[in-house]
């Protein structure tokens, strides 16, 4: 009997290499901020990067913010505000910076 590979998905794959590395993390997240057209895209590598870092439970109590308005903040229709950005950016290792265009 022949053995199946096992297929991951594409939220599945980046959350792996984001555990391995916190350097593609730092990517990621750069990569996201620079996507001007989609700011959902920003929220959406915050909770990868998140999920990565020991889970949004584990993010949100580190930043200082319940677990279900983490979860709201960083879902595709979240709009959350800038301390929470800023702190959950701390929170999973990283910082926010601005460089001149």
């Amino acid at each position: 009997m022949k053995k199946h590979a096992t297929t991951i998905s594409h939220d599945e794959a980046i959350i792996a290499e984001l555990r391995r590395s916190p350097r593609f993390a730092a990517e990621y997240l750069k990569a996201a901020l620079e996507d001007e057209d989609e700011p959902r895209v920003l929220l959406i590598a915050m909770r990868h990067i998140a999920e990565a870092r020991g889970g949004i439970a584990k993010v949100a109590k580190a930043a200082g913010i319940q677990r279900e308005s983490l979860y709201r903040a960083l879902s595709a229709r979240g709009n959350p505000r800038l301390y929470t950005l800023l702190a959950v950016a701390k929170a999973i290792g990283l910082k926010v910076t601005v460089e001149a265009a």
